[in-house]
């Protein structure tokens, strides 16, 4: 190809189809306003009309054997392509707005509020608190058994010690934690009395 700016639009998609970067570079010079235009009208002036501009010509780039010349003009293609972008754009920013809007009725209509929330992080962080104030064996063997997901065999392997200490090991250190949990107001459903 001479010169990009000289050459109709299906020569240049062939150039494009030879990596051509000017062949490119004309064919947004020319379109690339249309294209944005159309996408701006669709989805408001702003990045989400960008990125659908650039995702036309980026595919474009990529397989510009797509635009058959026979059906239409290349304007009308990528006219095309990027209302059919815009639209899925759309499409997705709506149904994302309904599943929040439907997260937020399930949370509501479930009872779970704010008042929830800040109690669950409270007793979350006694929790922690009571955990780190046990000594340090107790809590190994806690730390792997509850939080690491382990069995009481695989902590005795971790920690090279016997299966019967783990396990006394565990209990003691969870009689404490109920005992230290009970006198904050938090009564634990996981420890047996």
């Amino acid at each position: 190809m001479t010169d990009p700016r000289t050459a109709s639009d299906p020569a240049l998609v062939v150039a494009i189809g030879r990596f051509s970067e000017p062949a490119l570079a004309e064919a947004y010079r020319r379109h690339g306003g249309a294209v944005h235009a159309l996408a701006s009208r669709l989805l408001g002036p702003g990045t989400e009309a960008d990125d659908v501009t650039q995702e036309v010509f980026i595919d474009l780039w990529r397989r510009p054997e797509r635009y058959d010349p026979a059906r239409g003009s290349l304007r009308t293609f990528l006219l095309t392509m990027a209302h059919a972008r815009a639209v899925d754009q759309l499409r997705s920013e709506t149904a994302r707005r309904q599943r929040e809007e439907r997260t937020a009725r399930e949370t509501a209509t479930a009872g779970y509020d704010i008042e929830h929330q800040a109690w669950d992080l409270a007793v979350a962080e006694q929790v922690r608190v009571a955990v780190a104030a046990l000594p340090e064996e107790e809590r190994r063997a806690i730390e792997l058994a509850y939080f690491g997901g382990h069995t009481y065999r695989e902590v005795a392997a971790i920690l090279g010690q016997p299966e019967g200490t783990v396990k006394s090991r565990i209990r003691a250190g969870m009689r404490r934690l109920r005992a230290k949990l009970e006198r904050h107001g938090v009564e634990p459903a996981w420890v047996e009395h």
